[in-house]
């Protein structure tokens, strides 16, 4: 019992540091538009973004109030890695699994 309350509790915290990282409502950014390390996180969290925005409207995928180029090429390297890495892994097991 102690060790399932234990990852809900760490679930639960991990989701709430998540949520707090998520792309800006465009009426709360800041002066500092969201660079390319940002790109990169909000690449990886994604998906998340996606769920808590169907629930909360002001919630994007993609930071409005961005540096440019360099925001998108993060966001992009992200999402290609994250999910492309995916693919990759499958494809390997796939491939192991023909083997046998």
């Amino acid at each position: 019992m102690t060790k399932a309350l234990f990852f809900l509790v760490a679930a639960i915290l991990i989701l709430s540091m998540f949520t707090g990282c998520l792309p800006r409502e465009t009426h709360l950014a800041g002066e500092r538009p969201a660079g390319f390390l940002m790109g990169i996180w909000h690449g990886w969290i994604a998906p998340i973004s996606l769920i808590v925005g169907i629930f909360r409207p002001g919630v994007r995928v993609y930071e409005p109030f961005n540096s440019g180029w360099w925001y998108d090429f993060g966001f992009y390297i992200a999402i290609i890695s994250g999910f492309g890495g995916i693919s990759l892994t499958r494809k390997k097991a796939s491939a192991h699994r023909q083997n046998l």
